[in-house]
């Protein structure tokens, strides 16, 4: 079988209609605030790749997960972010109108800034 090598690809082979809305609006949203992020498939997921990687797609029956890179750095003031690791933390997104500016803004801020700067384990 031959590796999946870019985002549309990815999404047409893997996702639900459900799963591919989530992502085609995380595409728009990370188009729109992460300019400079490039779309990448890394480790066989929809990435987004900077100076390194910003950020992560993973699917799972109930949601898509949107994992941070460096999430552990983040400041995250009203605990939304999951995850016990050294460096990712991640969100799970459940519909497509939950990629909305309120809950993604200060993350993806973070996580392009964070990747400017260069430094960090990933």
């Amino acid at each position: 079988m031959n590796a999946v090598t870019d985002m549309d690809e990815y999404v047409a082979a893997h996702l639900d209609e459900g799963q591919a809305a989530i992502v085609q609006a995380l595409r728009a949203y990370m188009a729109l605030h992460a300019p400079g992020a490039r779309e990448v498939i890394s480790r066989g997921s929809p990435a987004w790749k900077g100076r390194q990687l910003i950020a992560i797609v993973s699917r799972s029956r109930t949601h898509i997960t949107l994992a941070f890179a460096r999430g552990a750095e983040f400041s995250d003031p009203d605990h939304r972010l999951e995850g016990v690791g050294k460096t990712t933390r991640h969100l799970k997104l459940k519909a497509a109108a939950d990629v909305d500016d309120a809950l993604l803004s200060g993350y993806v801020r973070q996580a392009v800034q964070l990747d400017r700067a260069g430094t960090g384990l990933s």
